[in-house]
């Protein structure tokens, strides 16, 4: 599509009515014509405790068009163009049936492995292995494909283990970059239950990329020893437990100096990875393994603001965990979709794409 065409659509669209029907945001953008892409993951194989977070992408879409556009430090930030590529029901699927075979398995771990039954799970983790690696594969190729177009790219969860092959894709983008992790829990657990490709062990994986210099995490309030001692152990990764951060700050500590005691631990090039378990249980009380304490919503924005006023690019950036309600609760999506606009926009700023106003 032409510059002119594009034109065309942003002077027919009225971004103070009614979005378009079934439209990210509600906005009038095809993907050909977007700046950023936000790829949607239904997958959450290897969740450990309640599950949901598959109907993450779905229940965002939904609650999109209830997001006001107007930003009032960024210039027509709607005009930047956002649009997600269509929900991928065969992989919706598969993460269906592979779920069923993990969430027997890891009743099987919990009952204790009883003998009696073990040759019918214990070789379980093989297959779901492999299941997650394909998955892994597909992100990467979609990925690729949009990043060589030109696109920014976000990406929707499912749970955490979604974007590794986001990451693997800006590796080969970006010859060295750092990790901003927004979490309550450190994920740096080493093939959690089995699965070498668990949401518990995303983290671990990102170590793994010789491109990936520093991994910052923030909120951590969940975390066993050995994920501790890992931290403790390897330079790159610096952790900022949700109790350090709340120390500080009640003993004086403003949240802009954290801020910046933060970023000063990154590099240039940014990749951005939230979990929305990171925040406040009431901002996502249906996610899949919340945890009292957590990040509000404003110093959640005020951080990645800081990070984009400091110079750092934001190469790309996801958002997962995010589960939806029973009985229609969007609360977890009504969050989540306003996370999704906000930090869409900060990344556009962070490359060029939009200006403060």
């Amino acid at each position: 599509m032409s510059t002119t065409d594009k034109l065309t659509i942003i002077s027919n669209f009225d971004p103070n009515g009614v979005g378009v029907n079934a439209q990210l945001f509600g906005l009038p953008f095809s993907v050909a014509m977007a700046e950023m892409v936000i790829l949607p993951v239904p997958w959450e194989v290897t969740v450990s405790y309640s599950e949901g977070t598959a109907n993450g992408p779905e229940a965002i879409l939904n609650a999109s068009t209830q997001v006001d556009l107007f930003q009032e430090d960024i210039i027509d930030a709607w005009k930047m163009g956002i649009a997600m590529l269509p929900i991928d029901d065969l992989l919706k699927s598969q993460s269906e049936q592979q779920r069923s075979l993990a969430n027997a398995y890891i009743q099987w771990l919990e009952a204790g492995e009883p003998e009696a039954v073990r040759s019918r799970y214990e070789k379980s983790p093989e297959g779901i292995n492999a299941a997650c690696e394909k998955m892994n594969d597909w992100v990467y190729q979609q990925s690729k494909k949009y990043l060589e177009q030109g696109k920014m790219i976000g990406l929707l969860g499912g749970d955490h283990s979604t974007p590794l092959g986001l990451i693997r894709a800006m590796a080969e983008k970006h010859s060295s970059f750092g990790i901003l992790q927004i979490d309550a829990h450190a994920d740096l657990r080493a093939a959690y239950e089995g699965f070498e490709y668990s949401h518990a062990s995303i983290a671990y994986n990102f170590m793994k990329i010789p491109e990936v210099k520093q991994l910052v995490q923030v909120g951590i309030r969940d975390f066993c020893e050995q994920e501790y001692a890992f931290s403790q152990s390897d330079k790159r990764i610096t952790m900022y437990t949700d109790n350090q951060l709340k120390e500080a700050i009640f003993q004086g500590v403003n949240w802009s100096d954290l801020c910046k005691r933060i970023i000063a631990d990154l590099p240039e090039k940014v990749y951005l990875t939230i979990d929305i378990d990171g925040l406040l249980p009431n901002l996502c009380p249906n996610t899949g393994t919340p945890v009292p304490g957590g990040l509000d919503f404003q110093q959640l924005m005020y951080l990645i603001k800081t990070l984009v006023k400091s110079g750092r690019q934001i190469i790309g950036f996801d958002l997962v965990e995010v589960a939806p309600g029973e009985n229609g609760d969007e609360w977890d999506a009504n969050v989540g979709a306003r996370i999704l606009y906000r930090v869409a926009n900060l990344v556009g700023l962070s490359q060029g794409k939009l200006s403060w106003s």
